[in-house]
Formats: C-alpha cells, sequence, structure tokens
C-alpha cells in the first residue's frame, strides 16, 4: 500500500496533467484495469485507453483544476476537494471532490468523482 505521501503525490500529479492539458500524464497515473467514474451515476469508463480518451476530452475544455485543501488518505484511498475552472461556454466553476483507491503498487484502481450541475457556477463578469 502506498504511503500518504505518495497518494499526495500522486493527487499533486493529476493536478498537474490538468495544468499541462496532458491525458497521457493522468491516464498513467491508472492501473491498466482501472475504472474512472467522474460524476458519480454517469457510465463508468473502464481501462487505461478509456480513461485516456475520458481525460483527453475533459482537457478540451481546458479545464484547470484548484486543489481547495488538503488531501485526505486512509488505508488505501485518498480524497480531496478541488475546484474545476473550465470554459463551457463561458467560464465556470464546479466544485468537486475527488476519491482514488490506490493498488499495492501505488496505482489509482478506482476515481470516483462527487459533484452535479449544483455544483456549477457560471464566473463570467457581471
Amino acid at each position: 500500500m502506498p504511503s500518504h505521501d505518495e497518494m499526495v503525490r500522486t493527487v499533486e500529479r493529476y493536478v498537474e496533467a490538468f495544468d499541462k492539458n496532458d491525458a497521457a500524464m493522468a491516464a498513467d497515473l491508472y492501473a491498466t484495469d482501472a475504472t474512472v467514474e467522474d460524476p458519480i451515476g454517469t457510465p463508468i469508463h473502464r481501462g487505461r485507453d478509456a480513461i485516456h480518451a475520458f481525460y483527453a476530452a475533459s482537457m478540451q475544455a481546458n479545464a484547470k483544476l484548484r486543489l481547495d485543501g488538503p488531501v485526505r488518505t486512509g488505508g488505501d484511498y485518498a480524497a480531496f476537494a478541488f475546484t474545476v475552472l473550465v470554459d463551457f461556454g463561458g467560464p465556470k466553476e464546479i466544485e468537486v471532490i475527488d476519491t482514488f483507491k490506490f493498488d499495492a503498487e501505488g496505482k489509482v484502481m478506482e476515481m470516483r468523482a462527487y459533484w452535479n450541475p449544483a455544483n456549477m457556477r457560471d464566473t463570467a463578469a457581471a
């Protein structure tokens, strides 16, 4: 099981991947048979190829992530709150909480994102 510091570093690399618009960097954080459910209740992306395609599409809107506090870890999980800054027909912010479940090699084997349209707000100047 990865240490707290290793899990935090993975979250930091995840944020960095969005800063660089690098879907391959994001996908490389995952185990080959990992799953991504973003947001909860939507179809699950299974396997690194599907996860790469998901992030490539997500990054087309130039999404950037800003952590909203420290990463919390327990067992083989990390949870972190962040704000997504994105342009969907105008600038928006989405408040999200993600969880990562890690495998023994320190790769993410499951990501679940907690947010819905109520967590999105328009940030265009009034």
